[in-house]
């Protein structure tokens, strides 16, 4: 007779059949989970680089409000390696970021006909945000930044900027960082040529990416200064020396303009770049930001001799944008050019309605110093 569940020989024969396919699970499940752990150990080493890039540039204190636009990008390597060069500046990733592309589709079964190739995918739309170089940096040539800046046109908001916008600038004069440490006239006065044309953020992108300074700073204190009008005219006086040929004061017109463009670059100080701060926005800002670049990278020494609030160093944005209006360093007059130019950073005022569609009239402040060299 065939043992059965009836008999106790058949019931022990169950239950260890019973058991024994237990077993068997519990070590399959086991297997499964020391599997897929080890999977995951590479997944958690490796995270999406886009979690790297979403935190902001460190050398802007001052947190934007919230709005529609992406926040700043990744951090800038003057966090952990300050006074350090950045890495070979034909590549965008030590000072830009972009969208992580999407992963590439599974591959098709196999079959007798080969599949037709898919159509490549379209380039990326995303702009490049260009932050902030450490002083000292491998700076990127002006040609990568036009490259970088035209993948992602932008439209134009100030269409009274177009003749300027596309008005190349020129060279400098060899000296045209007097008073600086030698170094800015050999590093940096030959890469001013304003060779760029676009529209007027196109322009403003153009210069933040060729000087290192965060993007989001030149589009705030391009706005302050003229509300991204290049035919902004500044400064009054009746000084002749400090306005440039064709605008002396007459006798009809006692007063001229000693301040000029977007920047509201001042000309007694910037003569070797006349007529180009005037007549090419990229000459504009080319200029402005390789005066705050030099700032920037510890070149203007003199800031130590002239009235200045605490010692001039190297690698303070705030200090060397509050020097371009005030000439000197966290004067009273800086501290409240720096806060004006914070305050349109949170609000981002770029990307308003008012701001874009040329709503609120220009505001120039008084400019006591300009870009001042020492006395």
């Amino acid at each position: 007779m065939r043992a059965g569940t009836g008999s106790s020989r058949g019931r022990r024969a169950w239950l260890a059949a019973r058991v024994a396919a237990l077993a068997a699970i519990v070590v399959a499940g086991t297997l499964a989970i020391a599997h897929y752990a080890n999977i995951g150990q590479p997944l958690a080493g490796n995270p999406d680089p886009r979690a790297l890039v979403a935190t902001v540039d460190p050398t802007i204190t001052v947190t934007p409000a919230t709005s529609s636009v992406p926040p700043l990008a990744a951090p800038d390597p003057i966090s952990s390696t300050p006074g350090s060069s950045s890495p070979d500046p034909t590549s965008p990733a030590p000072h830009a970021s972009s969208s992580t592309p999407p992963a590439a589709p599974p591959s098709p079964p196999p079959s007798s006909t080969p599949p037709a190739a898919p159509p490549s995918p379209p380039p990326s739309t995303v702009p490049i945000h260009f932050r902030t170089l450490p002083p000292g940096a491998v700076l990127p040539t002006g040609a990568e930044c036009a490259r970088w800046v035209r993948e992602s046109p932008q439209r134009e908001d100030r269409p009274g900027n177009y003749r300027a916008n596309h008005t190349p600038g020129h060279h400098v004069g060899a000296d045209f960082f007097s008073g600086d440490k030698p170094a800015a006239n050999q590093r940096l006065a030959p890469r001013i040529n304003g060779d760029f044309t676009g529209t007027t953020e196109e322009i403003l992108r153009w210069a933040a990416c060729k000087w290192g300074i965060n993007q989001d700073v030149v589009f705030a204190q391009a706005a302050v200064e003229s509300w991204w009008r290049q035919d902004t005219l500044g400064d009054w006086g009746t000084q002749a020396s400090a306005c440039p040929p064709g605008h002396k004061p007459t006798a009809g017109h006692p007063r001229c303009a000693q301040s000029y463009g977007i920047l509201q670059n001042r000309y007694a100080y910037e003569k070797s770049a006349w007529p180009g701060i005037g007549d090419s926005t990229a000459m504009n800002a080319d200029t402005a930001y390789a005066i705050w670049r030099a700032c920037y990278d510890g070149d203007e020494t003199w800031l130590s001799t002239v009235p200045h609030t605490g010692h001039y160093h190297r690698g303070d944005l705030w200090g060397c944008v509050g020097r371009w209006f005030a000439g000197r360093w966290y004067t009273p007059p800086a501290q409240q050019y720096i806060a004006r130019v914070q305050a349109y950073l949170r609000e981002r005022i770029w990307t308003t309605r008012a701001f874009r569609h040329d709503q609120t009239p220009i505001v120039v402040l008084p400019n006591p110093g300009g870009t001042l060299s020492p006395a």
